[in-house]
């Protein structure tokens, strides 16, 4: 599975997606998370299974989409403490947002 996370400059989401590759990794899972800023998303989400929003882009939720459905990728909002959470708020988001899209 490869997860895209995004938030404005990429700084946050670089944290979240270490945190998750970890994450996967201890868990025994086949995981590739990748950090963007909004402004590459579009060139990074051809690979990607799902596409995890930093809150604080709630904003643009609907341009977010717009792309995402564009390339065929789930999406799914990060709740506030994704960002300093472990990991897990932001896997199991990717793993239930992924399990959902396929139902």
């Amino acid at each position: 599975m490869r997860i895209i996370v995004v938030c404005g400059a990429g700084a946050s989401s670089t944290f979240v997606a270490l945190r998750v590759r970890r994450l996967a990794a201890a868990r025994g899972l086949d995981v590739d998370a990748r950090a963007t800023s909004e402004a590459h998303l579009a060139e990074v989400l051809a690979d990607g299974d799902v596409l995890l929003v930093g809150a604080h882009l709630a904003e643009r939720l609907d341009e977010l989409r717009r792309v995402a459905d564009e390339a065929s990728v789930a999406l799914a909002i990060l709740p506030d403490g994704a960002a300093v959470d472990d990991g897990t708020i932001a896997l199991d988001l990717a793993l239930a947002t992924t399990a959902g899209a396929g139902s």
